[in-house]
């Protein structure tokens, strides 16, 4: 069935867009929630109507649309997570963390109109907003670790790979050098144990 939008649904199409959609879809959600209105002939007239009177509206909106996405231009988000030892973010970072970023920098963007999948690895990633019909702006998002995460993630790797032999060498070194930390001379202990026998 042919529905015209009441209003933006992200995916489906903008207000005032006539759109192809399954019968279940529209007779079930879009028409009751007043999001859309089967597209018959006389609605497709009154569309018409509505274009012509709303056009300098219309043009001012899509003004105002450019003119939000021209100020993103030079902006880029670079989002700092906590990072497991297999690279996997604690949580994950979608759009109502960028949205949250982007209103640290000034910019009140609602979190609707911000498109993208959930991140849940470090990376370089792209958000799409959408302000209007045909105004888009894609947003660069970084992803990056905490700087303690890393070095912390490196020796356990390190150790577990390394032969036995080089294990019990290197255990007894790293013993007296990090006596401080209770967790590390405990590991030190453990591997010194297997040395011994």
């Amino acid at each position: 069935m042919e529905v015209i939008l009441k209003e933006d649904i992200i995916g489906l199409g903008y207000k005032n867009d006539i759109v192809k959609v399954k019968d279940g879809y529209g007779r079930n959600y879009l028409i009751p929630k007043r999001k859309a209105v089967i597209a018959s002939v006389s609605a497709r007239k009154q569309l018409a109507e509505d274009l012509k009177q709303q056009a300098d509206k219309i043009a001012t909106l899509k003004a105002e649309a450019e003119k939000k996405a021209e100020a993103l231009k030079d902006v880029s988000l670079k989002i700092i997570v906590k990072v497991g030892p297999t690279g996997v973010t604690y949580g994950s970072v979608n759009v109502a963390t960028v949205a949250d970023e982007l209103s640290k920098k000034g910019f009140d963007i609602d979190r609707k109109i911000i498109t993208m999948h959930d991140i849940k690895k470090v990376g370089s990633y792209e958000a799409t907003i959408h302000f209007f019909k045909d105004v888009e702006f894609k947003l660069p998002v970084e992803v990056a670790a905490e700087e303690n995460e890393a070095p912390k993630a490196a020796p356990k790797k390190k150790s577990a790979e390394a032969p036995k032999a080089e294990k019990a060498e290197k255990a007894e070194p790293a013993a007296k050098e990090e006596k401080p930390e209770a967790a590390d001379s405990q590991e030190a202990e453990k591997e010194e144990a297997p040395a011994a026998e």
